[in-house]
């Protein structure tokens, strides 16, 4: 019943969307932070370029950003990461800048929000103390918000390994690329298909379970 799936790489292209996650999670939530940061930001500026990406780039279908990656940096611009030579790896890491751009959008939201829950006058404190606004931000401020925002930033991570399915559209060899292979070649559809849905369970539950009761147990005493 499940010869046929010796014929495919399966781990392998669960090992892809994994890294996918990883590397573009990480890169949203460095961007994400400092998107917060400007969002919160005392100059005007900042402030409006913070509103204007995240209102732009959350309202743009994904599988658009991440084609866009593709065809407009790579063909168009000549942004080939330092992998020219190599389509699979060209591929791999325009993907993560796509996702990565897209997720920071969201991970900016969910510290802002963790933000907001700081008390206005342990901000006021610092200041007081002498304290510049990155010190404040970095010192006092995103500590307490990120421990209060572990709980949406795990959906944030468990809708991003969903996202990089998309990845595919680029000739990323994830898993969902390796499915619509499989089902293409295998007349066995309902099979293949619960076997990827039961992969992403594997890959998504865990990481909801563990990070939901380190939120818990991190969570901000008010």
């Amino acid at each position: 019943m499940f010869d046929f799936l010796e014929d495919y790489d399966l781990l392998g292209a669960f090992w892809v969307t994994v890294k996918l996650t990883v590397y573009s999670g990480i890169g949203a939530l460095v961007w994400g932070t400092v998107l917060a940061a400007l969002r919160v930001s005392p100059v005007p500026v900042m402030r409006w370029f913070g509103t204007a990406y995240v209102n732009i780039v959350r309202n743009i279908p994904l599988t658009v950003i991440i084609v866009f990656s593709s065809l407009g940096l790579a063909d168009v611009f000549g942004i080939t990461l330092g992998a020219a030579d190599d389509f699979k790896a060209l591929s791999f890491r325009l993907s993560v800048l796509g996702l990565g751009a897209y997720t920071s959008a969201f991970v900016c939201e969910a510290v802002r929000s963790g933000i907001n829950t700081v008390p206005l006058g342990q901000a006021e404190a610092a200041r007081a103390l002498g304290l510049n606004f990155r010190q404040v931000l970095g010192l006092v401020v995103l500590p307490q918000a990120f421990r209060s925002v572990i709980g949406p930033l795990t959906n944030v991570l468990i809708a991003l390994t969903k996202n990089t399915t998309v990845a595919a559209a680029i000739g990323v060899g994830e898993a969902a690329l390796l499915m619509k292979e499989m089902i293409e070649n295998e007349a066995q559809l309902l099979l293949i298909t619960a076997i990827f849905a039961f992969g992403f369970v594997v890959l998504t539950l865990p990481t909801g379970l563990i990070l939901g009761w380190l939120g818990k147990r991190l969570a901000v005493k008010r």
